[in-house]
């Protein structure tokens, strides 16, 4: 058997899918951030296994190399990982400036009391 990128990518699914519930299995991964891994790895999967479908994908888009798409689709993936990542972080840090504030008027209020 030779081994070509389809296999390549396969290998890299699986080992991805592993390492994902390896980490949610350690709890160093919630498993509301995880679901979004799973699901894309599991994708990456189906097309790299069916390269037919990827083969009629990527000519509907006219990409004259079918295992590009799989690139394309991870990159597109990336981009939109992290802008949703960094709406978590910049909600989270609101938060926290929040709640210092908050803890600041509560150590002042009990100065104030003693």
């Amino acid at each position: 058997m030779a081994i070509n990128i389809y296999s390549i990518s396969i290998a890299f699914s699986i080992l991805f899918l592993l390492i994902v519930v390896e980490l949610v299995r350690k709890n160093k991964l919630q498993e509301r951030y995880s679901l979004l891994w799973i699901f894309i790895s599991i994708v990456f999967l189906v097309l790299s296994s069916t390269s037919s479908f990827l083969d009629i994908i990527a000519k509907s888009l006219d990409i004259k190399n079918p295992p590009s798409l799989l690139f394309l689709l991870g990159l597109i993936y990336l981009i939109v990982y992290s802008l949703n990542t960094t709406v978590v972080v910049s909600k989270q840090n609101e938060r926290i400036i929040r709640l210092t504030q908050e803890l600041s008027l509560l150590k002042q209020k009990m100065s104030e009391k003693k």
